[in-house]
């Protein structure tokens, strides 16, 4: 099961509070603490969603620029030689390098 939501590029978690009876969530991966509930999936959905908007529109009213949180996706330049290294031993193990 993910426990996870994602919106314009912000991703939340999921925790279900037992003793509120609420889906209580917070944008992950940035150092900001935006948080936010709800009684049900849909309500919890549209306030992420809400949240994420206030957040952004309080950015641009401040004249400061969002906190994005990292893509996870990185772009190195190495030489050749390193490359085929890297490439054999992955291949020897068994794994990729994606």
């Amino acid at each position: 099961m993910i426990n996870s939501m994602a919106y314009k590029g912000y991703t939340a978690s999921m925790v279900f509070d037992t003793e509120d009876k609420i889906i209580v969530g917070r944008v992950l991966d940035i150092d900001g603490i935006i948080s936010f509930h709800g009684e049900s999936a849909a309500e919890f959905e549209s306030n992420f969603r809400a949240a994420i908007e206030d957040y952004l529109a309080a950015s641009q009213a401040l004249d400061s620029s969002p906190e994005k949180p990292a893509s996870s996706k990185v772009m190195l330049r190495i030489s050749s030689e390193i490359h085929a290294a890297a490439l054999k031993a992955a291949a020897r193990s068994g794994t990729s390098l994606n």
